[in-house]
Order: structure tokens, then sequence, then C-alpha cells
């Protein structure tokens, strides 16, 4: 949220559209890793991510959908997320050199921290100490992470969608 921040205080119509964009993919795309999150700790009772490890060969379509929501966050090309910051970063840059670096160095920063979750959670040996028993998705809560899904994509690939309702004068 920083970004968006940093592009309504850029006063540039592209980084403003960029700024509007990224807040409504911030709000699909970190409501879907919640939900990621929330099914993790109703499944285990914990949010302790030092208990979590190896979960990609136990829960495969969980981490399909944790693997796609946390590259969006990261702002992965065909993504949602990369629309928004891509503009915000280039309306900032029109403005400020180096704002535009540090908010840059900034997503870097945070794209390592999501990369390191992902790793921690899906990969390496699955502790059974800490964790008993081990359910992929029910069908119910793929079908209700699906629209997460898709409106990550779909805003990814068909921007306009979103960037046509807004008008900037």
């Amino acid at each position: 949220m920083g970004v968006v921040t940093i592009g309504i205080f850029s006063s540039t119509s592209q980084a403003i559209i960029g700024s509007i964009f990224l807040m409504v993919s911030h709000g699909v795309v970190s409501g879907g890793l919640f939900l990621c999150i929330g099914i993790l700790y109703e499944r285990y009772g914990t949010r302790i991510i030092k208990y979590f490890s190896g979960l990609l060969v136990t829960m495969p379509i969980f981490a399909f959908v944790f693997t796609t929501l946390t590259m969006a966050n990261i702002g992965l090309p065909g993504t949602s997320s990369f629309i928004g910051e891509f503009l915000v970063i280039s309306g900032c840059f029109l403005v400020n050199d180096c704002s535009a670096f540090f908010c840059a160095l900034g997503m870097v920063f945070g794209a390592c921290y999501s990369l390191w979750l992902l790793n921690r959670l899906l990969f390496g040996n699955i502790k059974h100490f800490y964790l008993h028993e081990f359910q992929d998705l029910t069908r119910i809560e793929f079908y209700y992470m699906f629209p997460y899904l898709f409106l990550t994509i779909a805003l990814g690939l068909y921007p306009e969608f979103i960037v046509s309702f807004i008008y900037i004068a």
C-alpha cells in the first residue's frame, strides 16, 4: 500500500491510475492470501511458520493456489499486481527518479520475503512432529478460492476492465 501512496502523491495520471488499479488488485490478492492462511489455521490450529514445511507434497492444490497468489503479490507479469505496480513506478519515474528507485527497492524486499515464505511453507521436509493430519483443499474450499484466482489472472491479462472505469481529468 506504500506503492499506492507514492503513486497518488506523484500526481501523474499514469501513477494515479496505477494506484487505483493496485488497490483493486491488493483487495483481491491479499484477500486470497489471507484465506489461504485461514485454511492452514483451521486445519492445524497454528499460524507459526516454523511448524509448516513440505506442504507441496501433501496439499498440491493448496500449493498451486498459494503459489499463484504469492506470485501475484510479488507482481509477476500476467497478474493483476504487475499492471498497477508498473504504472505507479513509470508514473513516479516521470516526477522523481530517486523516489521511483526506492519504491522499486521496497518492491524487491517485499518479493524476497514473499518468496521466503513460499519456500518455507511448501518445500522442505514434512514436520510430522508438529502436524499430524494432512488434507488438501476440499471442493467447497476450492470453489471459494477460485474467484480470487480468476480475478487475479483475468485483471492481469485484461486490465481494461478496471481502467475503463477510471476517469482522470
